[in-house]
């Protein structure tokens, strides 16, 4: 995910009195929520309030928050109740992160504890069984120990307030824009590399793991042998399935290729026909958003904030029908019209979402909004 351009510089001060101090909270590494923080980061840093990142070591590395303006903490026990301890806000990103943070500032017996925001990145549909019933008391927990829920969707606000929450808003997720001018692609060199020359080029983009629902896009990528030419489905991400799915890819014959980790998913898009996005739950989801940004036709399931967020630009199937996801694909690869009408309706949907400065500032007036009920 690319970096943040940094805002234009701002009064250090500008509440007239001591810059605010944060903790921003973040249980994992995910895409997501670290391209967040770091956009959070350089906003609020410009706008003078101090930020502390408690990440782990390879989140700093990839996102580079000090370089954002932010000092860095790992995210040992220890050093999170110490940023904690000394914070005028805690905002965790993450039901993990929230969980905690709610624990660091319990464990805070130096006075006041410090208000905590959780922004619910993700989630899940509910889940039978102990798995699930542990998750639910998780959430519960960390939604009524926050004095504000952020979600980024609007059925993750439903979700908190089902939990409990006192108080749950709707905040979207910017996606951070890539600073300096756009790079340049090639796409025909892009699928060159790829192996897609002569082919239509699927690209999906997401970690490896049951909710992506790629179990279901390689029973849809089955019934696209039958096409000519085949098309050549990509996936750029790693975890924990890579062996379930390789295995599945190799006996089959299916024309999948799995590209682990990419940090160039903006090049992947601008290559491909169209983009799949085959979840069986998404909130604010980041390929989608870059689909529709770059103009590139999208086809997703019908879950969770997907529908909110792209409108009527991309084909929306629902979750666990094979069959109707190889259609939809099936039908944009034959129909160029379609797909360049979708192409304009992304970019429009995409001109509707929230800037960073928009989030920004809406996160900084939730913050206002907690620290002054703090003041004498």
């Amino acid at each position: 995910m690319s970096s943040s351009p940094v805002p234009p510089p701002v009064p250090a001060q500008p509440y007239g009195r001591e810059p605010l101090r944060t903790v921003q909270v973040l249980g994992g590494s995910g895409a997501g929520s670290c391209a967040h923080v770091r956009s959070l980061a350089t906003g609020l840093a410009a706008r003078g309030v101090r930020v502390t990142v408690c990440a782990p070591v390879e989140a700093e590395g990839a996102y580079d928050f000090t370089g954002a303006g932010a000092e860095f903490t790992p995210d040992a026990a220890a050093a999170l109740r110490a940023a904690c301890a000394g914070a005028d806000l805690v905002h965790a990103h993450g039901v993990r992160a929230g969980m905690r943070a709610a624990l660091a500032l319990r464990g805070d017996r130096r006075g006041r504890r410090a208000p905590l925001v959780v922004t619910w990145h993700g989630g899940a549909p509910e889940t039978a069984g102990a798995l699930g019933q542990m998750s639910r008391l998780l959430e519960r927990h960390v939604a009524r120990a926050a004095s504000v829920v952020l979600g980024a969707s609007s059925d993750q606000v439903d979700l908190a307030r089902l939990r409990g929450a006192r108080d749950a808003r709707l905040a979207a997720v910017a996606l951070p824009l890539a600073a300096g001018p756009e790079p340049t692609v090639e796409p025909e060199k892009v699928r060159a590399e790829l192996g897609a020359v002569e082919r239509p080029l699927l690209v999906a983009v997401g970690s490896l793991v049951a909710r992506r629902g790629y179990g279901l896009l390689l029973e849809a990528a089955r019934e696209w042998r039958a096409l000519d030419p085949v098309p050549l489905l990509v996936i750029a991400g790693e975890g924990p399935l890579r062996a379930e799915l390789t295995r599945r890819i190799e006996a089959e014959g299916l024309p999948v290729r799995l590209l682990g980790r990419r940090r160039d998913a903006d090049r992947l898009l601008a290559a491909a026909d169209v983009a799949v996005l085959p979840s069986r739950w998404e909130g604010r989801s980041l390929l989608a958003q870059e689909a529709l940004r770059a103009g590139v036709a999208l086809v997703a399931t019908r879950v969770g904030g997907v529908p909110e967020l792209v409108g009527d630009a991309a084909v929306l199937v629902p979750y666990g029908d094979a069959g109707a996801l190889a259609a939809a694909v099936t039908g944009l690869l034959a129909d160029p019209a379609r797909r360049v009408a979708l192409a304009a309706a992304g970019r429009a949907q995409a001109a509707t979402w929230p800037s960073e400065d928009d989030t920004v500032a809406q996160v900084l007036s939730v913050y206002d909004e907690l620290t002054a009920r703090r003041r004498p």
